[in-house]
């Protein structure tokens, strides 16, 4: 899927960060909004514990089914794929902190998922996003 995001060459609009914490920032917003705007009801962002974090807890309008979703954004290919930086052990961190998210909202037998949102930036042009559902398998 592609979506169109900022375009860096409006007026106003600042171009793109040049530091990882902003850049990720951004590409959280852009998600949220993606994901909002296709209906997934935002439960929480940037859920940390001792094993991990989750970048955004949704609710997909399809089956209300619990998301848990990693969002990846780069500002090119150098390092290859957005998706690819969701290694291994990042899927075992991120599944820690989704059980860790589960038990204490007390939701152990609800429906889950973890998706994998990457967000290639661009300057001057619309961003691309691809939402990969069912990126990874509850990992520990």
């Amino acid at each position: 899927m592609k979506w169109f995001g900022r375009d860096a060459g409006v007026p106003g609009i600042d171009p793109l960060p040049s530091d990882n914490r902003s850049l990720g920032n951004l590409g959280e917003e852009i998600a949220t909004n993606y994901l909002t705007g296709r209906g997934y009801r935002i439960l929480e962002r940037n859920f940390r514990c001792k094993g991990g974090e989750v970048d955004i807890i949704a609710r997909d309008p399809a089956d209300s089914g619990l998301v848990f979703i990693e969002v990846k954004a780069r500002r090119g290919l150098t390092y290859g794929v957005p998706q690819l930086a969701v290694t291994p052990f990042k899927q075992r961190q991120i599944s820690k902190a989704a059980l860790t998210w589960l038990s204490k909202n007390r939701l152990h037998d609800s429906n889950a998922r973890f998706d994998v949102i990457a967000i290639l930036m661009h300057t001057g042009a619309a961003h691309g996003i691809e939402h990969i559902q069912n990126a990874f398998e509850l990992a520990y």
